[in-house]
């Protein structure tokens, strides 16, 4: 490998600015989706089938866009192709997602903008791996974490902001969406591919060594080989990476508990209604993006925050501590009838939203081999995408038989995922790459 040279840290702020775009588009998916397609006819039991695109393109895309990023020589590198084309196909598809015409319609675009995201998403995780030497990977990905933080704190305020600004919140479009929702998908699109250039131009890619571009060549080429080196790839996965597996599952099935069903729980607690045509169900979607946005700049701030602390006590168990407070907080909200209270669990679900999008990227930087940086980004996002389907597949399946149909009890189960991911990553031991 080329001698990596330190970054100052401003030099990593900026080669994280990208993430901003990225995680606005995923902020205002998490916030918007559900209630978007409850305003064009789904109802509750629906909801976790309708959001299968994101996890089912994560299983396909990443792992793939993984290991042809490895293998890329283009001029400006290795990466950067893969996220300027997907930022842009996000772009589109922010434009277009606010004008659904109907259910089936926002159902799909949903496929090409989550698909349009994990292009982008993962050969960025790998370029911040690529660029930064190990010593530095902590501030790298925490700093990743911050900007997911303020991104999503934007997303989730935008339509707030938008009324503060002077534009009805009652104000719909011909499909019975908001036009204050509207607005900020817009500006999501804005965002997305703009952010990303910034970054790739501010802090390029190292280019690729004699000896590195002579390795990449003397691979095999095609299809056939991108999907060999995926399979290669996880029969040799290190064990570090394997026991963060069943962190994973209980992590991410809890947190889609929690995006999925946030929306209908604080329409029923704080206003009392369950009809999603209700001037009640669209306080209720402002008043998620009022308390997620204040728990994504939480987030923002402990991301920094816990650069010393990751350091010194090991990523695991910051992280585990993380994800106990927001197990407790989970808990915490169907209890809680006033917003003002609602922004106490809040302060636990940012610690632990700062965390999963720093620390166990952290731990994963430090186990795998620099040269399967690629690959290896992909498949973890594989840890990320099928809790998600196993969540969306299983939970109607509960919905009505184990949670007596009522949202609020999905937040209880989510709270008693996070608890038992906090106790898994106890078990993880670090370990360092050859």
């Amino acid at each position: 490998m080329n001698a990596k040279p330190l970054l100052s840290p401003w030099q990593i702020v900026n080669m994280n600015v990208g993430f901003l775009g990225i995680q606005f588009s995923f902020g205002l998916q998490q916030a918007n989706m559900s209630p978007i397609y409850q305003m064009l006819g789904a109802g509750g039991k629906e909801l976790p089938l309708l959001w299968l695109a994101g996890p089912v393109t994560g299983l396909i895309v990443q792992p793939l866009i993984g290991a042809l990023s490895d293998r890329c020589t283009h001029p400006r590198g290795r990466r950067t192709p893969f996220f300027l084309w997907g930022a842009l196909l996000c772009s589109l598809g922010l434009l277009a997602m606010p004008f659904s015409p109907a259910l089936w319609f926002a159902a799909s675009l949903l496929w090409i903008l989550d698909a349009a995201n994990n292009i982008t998403m993962e050969p960025y995780r790998a370029y911040v791996s690529d660029r930064l030497r190990p010593e530095q990977h902590p501030p790298g990905f925490l700093t990743q974490a911050a900007f997911t933080g303020l991104a999503q704190t934007l997303a989730y305020l935008m339509p707030s902001i938008l009324v503060l600004l002077g534009m009805n919140k009652d104000q719909l479009g011909s499909n019975g969406i908001p036009v204050v929702t509207t607005t900020a998908f817009l500006i999501g699109a804005l965002l997305s591919f703009s952010t990303v250039y910034y970054s790739i131009q501010r802090v390029p890619e190292l280019p690729l060594s004699a000896a590195e571009r002579a390795e990449i060549a003397a691979r095999p080429r095609g299809w056939g080989a991108t999907l060999s080196e995926i399979g290669s790839a996880l029969r040799e996965m290190p064990p570090t990476m394997r026991r963060l597996w069943w962190m994973a599952l209980c992590q991410w099935y809890g947190m889609m508990c929690y995006w999925i069903y946030i929306v209908p729980t604080l329409a029923r607690t704080l206003f009392g209604t369950d009809d999603a045509h209700s001037g009640g169900f669209r306080d209720a979607v402002l008043a998620n993006g009022q308390l997620g946005g204040f728990y994504n700049a939480v987030a923002f701030v402990a991301a920094f925050a816990m650069v010393p602390f990751t350091r010194r006590f090991g990523a695991k168990w910051v992280h585990a501590f993380a994800l106990a407070c927001a197990a407790v907080s989970m808990w915490a909200i169907p209890a809680l009838h006033s917003k003002a209270w609602l922004l106490l669990p809040m302060l636990g679900i940012g610690l632990a939203w700062a965390s999963i999008m720093g620390n166990p990227y952290v731990l994963l930087a430090g186990c795998i081999p620099p040269a399967r940086a690629g690959v290896y980004m992909g498949i973890f996002n594989m840890f990320i995408v099928i809790p998600m389907l196993i969540q969306m597949l299983t939970l109607p399946l509960l919905y009505d038989s184990l949670l007596g149909g009522r949202p609020e009890n999905v937040i209880r189960l989510a709270g008693v995922l996070l608890a038992c991911a906090a106790l898994a990553v106890c078990f993880v031991k670090s370990e360092k790459s050859s």
